[in-house]
């Protein structure tokens, strides 16, 4: 995806083909003598025994400017814990895996109930957040990156393109979004951005009128990517969402806490492909569905919060305005699918449209009908004010979990 387009929003970093791994990651050796790295890897056991993991792991190795590894390990019993920590032995690197589900993770958990400041659902929201927290915990990192577990693609080079924009001292990025080519196989794959965030995004403007938001949300190449980097700073302030809108959670936190100039997107793979999500239109707590869901409810709240007022004639035109749109872009998506050979089944995707339709109404009527909904958990700074010795203790839980189930 060769190009040097900037949209005036959002820096875009491209990868002109210009430039080696190698010389990447030497420059990034330097950054590390000063700037320690740090890498978060959340993930389910099942993730495990896939084909994606030992790869990301032999990947992972080979990679000598990060300071350490966190992995968050999220439903795993106790010998499950113990073969995700045989497995990780093969990282070169510092590392530690955090047992999501261990009796003194439960315990620590039940503390937070008790402040009133528990994440309100597990996943991967939680996951990270949590894998957060021990990291502010370390304080001896100045960068942390994140990227999902389940990449089938994945190489260090997408890592090392990821960091270095925050990893760089001379650059004023905070944070950084990494953005792909959604093309596995002969399929046009990101069928929840191409068919729900993109056109919503435009039918929300035409709804609602221009508002800065949503500019910057449209500025960004692949909004729903799982992999982005920050600097450490940033991290005890930041409000992670509980639900599936972790992803636009993120940048509405970056776009609350930032100047637009510290946020970029920096081009990572050229082709990524990852576990696929069904669809789930029987089912509305599981799959896209759910998703679909969770993602208009992030951005709903987040307009609210800047002051727009929602009503239930607003989210009637909006599904009408967004289906419109939907279709529109699709009719975009399946000529440039044809012209470059993929297969795009126009059936399936009709349908898809359809259903984030309805779940735009559906997201709207919970938004309304739950005006004191807190979808966000509690920032570690929070936390700390509330409870000074939770981070101490939380390593303490961590390195006492591996040292009894070796």
């Amino acid at each position: 995806m060769v190009d040097f387009h900037q949209n005036g929003n959002t820096a875009t970093l491209h990868n002109l083909r210009t430039r080696g791994l190698e010389d990447l990651a030497y420059e990034l050796e330097t950054f590390a003598q000063s700037r320690k790295m740090s890498l978060i890897l959340p993930c389910l056991y099942s993730e495990l025994e896939t084909e994606a993991m030992p790869n990301i792991l032999a990947e992972s190795s080979k990679v000598t400017y990060l300071h350490r590894i966190i992995i968050g390990l999220d439903k795993a019993d106790a010998d499950q814990y113990r073969l995700a920590r045989q497995f990780f032995k093969g990282l070169n690197q510092n590392h530690i895996v955090i047992w999501n589900d261990s009796p003194r993770m439960k315990e620590l958990e039940a503390r937070l109930v008790g402040m009133g400041l528990a994440p309100t659902e597990a996943g991967k929201g939680k996951n990270v957040w949590t894998s957060m927290g021990y990291l502010i915990g370390c304080q001896d990192s100045a960068v942390m990156a994140i990227h999902d577990c389940d990449i089938l693609t994945y190489t260090n080079e997408l890592l090392a393109r990821l960091i270095y924009p925050v990893a760089n001292p001379t650059f004023p990025y905070q944070v950084a979004k990494g953005y792909y080519a959604r093309v596995g196989g002969e399929k046009l794959n990101g069928r929840v951005t191409r068919l729900l965030v993109s056109p919503l995004l435009i039918a929300l403007k035409r709804v609602i009128g221009d508002r800065d938001y949503l500019d910057y949300l449209r500025s960004f190449r692949y909004p729903l990517s799982g992999e982005f980097a920050m600097r450490s700073s940033i991290l005890p302030d930041l409000r992670m969402p509980s639900d599936w809108g972790l992803e636009v959670g993120v940048l509405s936190e970056a776009w609350r806490n930032l100047a637009p100039k510290a946020v970029c997107q920096v081009e990572i793979a050229d082709a990524y492909d990852h576990k696929h999500q069904d669809l789930s239109p029987e089912d509305a707590a599981h799959g896209l569905n759910r998703m679909s869901v969770d993602i208009c409810k992030a951005i709903f709240r987040k307009l609210a919060a800047d002051g727009t007022v929602f009503t239930p004639n607003t989210f009637r035109t909006l599904k009408a305005t967004y289906y419109r749109s939907a279709l529109d872009l699709l009719e975009a998506y399946y000529t440039d699918a044809q012209m470059n050979g993929l297969k795009l089944d126009r059936h399936s995707e009709e349908a898809s449209i359809e259903l984030f339709a309805e779940n735009i109404m559906r997201a709207g009527q919970t938004f309304l009908e739950n005006p004191h909904e807190t979808p966000f958990i509690s920032t570690w700074n929070r936390v700390h004010s509330a409870d000074p010795d939770f981070l101490r203790d939380m390593q303490a839980a961590v390195a006492a979990d591996a040292q009894d189930y070796q």
